[in-house]
């Protein structure tokens, strides 16, 4: 894939690679992106942006002037949630200096930058994929309806029966991977929305990798809409269905 218009410092060398899927979150992306800059790690961030018509690209800009450990790829289109985690993962394994973990998050504030070292630090501890975890013990969740909580549960019962990694949380999106596992999976990772977060976690499982949890707060986003739709929904119930039967 063509990474030409990437934008910011490619030589740039970091031990973590944060990647920041965005689509119209200019409410929400400079007040992130200085949280995760104060936690003081050895750490590169990458804006995968789908064309926002907010203007959340030219505030990464902005910040690229005060932060050159900054990367921006922005995409012509609304192209899914799998597709810009896979395409960061791309872009992290093509530069120079690749870094040796990437988390992924959301760029809405539903994940606390601050679990960021946990999980880097309980994957150093011999996992190759650590979920920030809603459902574990001492998992929560703030400010969801009833009904998205029972779609999420569903969700990740069916997933369960599924792929048997013996995990609680299948479709948290904040999660650290090894750089190792990315580089043995990706040839085989073709989600296009949600469903990806399923998709790696069966990829890794069949692999034989290490796979933990730990317990994070899910706070539902205060500030900008859901991007969730109902066409996204049937993709990843799609995909689910079609992993059953390929067990």
């Amino acid at each position: 894939m063509n990474f030409k218009p990437l934008e910011g410092n490619t030589e740039l060398s970091a031990e973590v690679g944060i990647i920041l899927p965005t689509y119209c979150e200019a409410q929400n992306i400079e007040k992130l992106i200085c949280e995760i800059e104060s936690l003081n790690m050895d750490l590169s961030i990458l804006v995968i942006d789908d064309s926002s018509s907010d203007g959340t690209a030219e505030i990464v800009r902005e910040l690229q002037k005060k932060y050159n450990n900054i990367l921006l790829f922005t995409r012509p289109t609304k192209m899914g949630l799998g597709t810009a985690i896979t395409d960061g993962f791309k872009i992290f394994m093509s530069l120079p200096n690749p870094p040796k973990y990437i988390v992924t998050m959301d760029a809405d504030y539903s994940h606390n930058p601050k679990d960021i070292p946990r999980l880097v630090a309980s994957l150093k501890n011999g996992c190759s994929l650590v979920i920030g975890s809603r459902y574990c013990k001492e998992g929560s969740i703030v400010n969801w309806s009833v009904m998205r909580f029972a779609i999420s549960k569903v969700a990740n019962l069916i997933a369960g029966l599924i792929v048997r990694a013996r995990i609680s949380d299948y479709t948290s999106g904040l999660r650290c991977y090894s750089m190792n596992l990315i580089q043995n999976i990706i040839g085989d990772l073709h989600s296009q929305t949600y469903e990806i977060q399923i998709e790696t976690i069966r990829q890794a499982h069949i692999r034989k990798f290490r796979i933990g949890e730990i317990p994070i707060a899910f706070i539902n986003r205060n500030k900008g809409k859901s991007k969730l739709t109902i066409n996204e929904v049937k993709q990843f119930f799609s995909y689910v269905l079609k992993a059953t039967f390929k067990r």
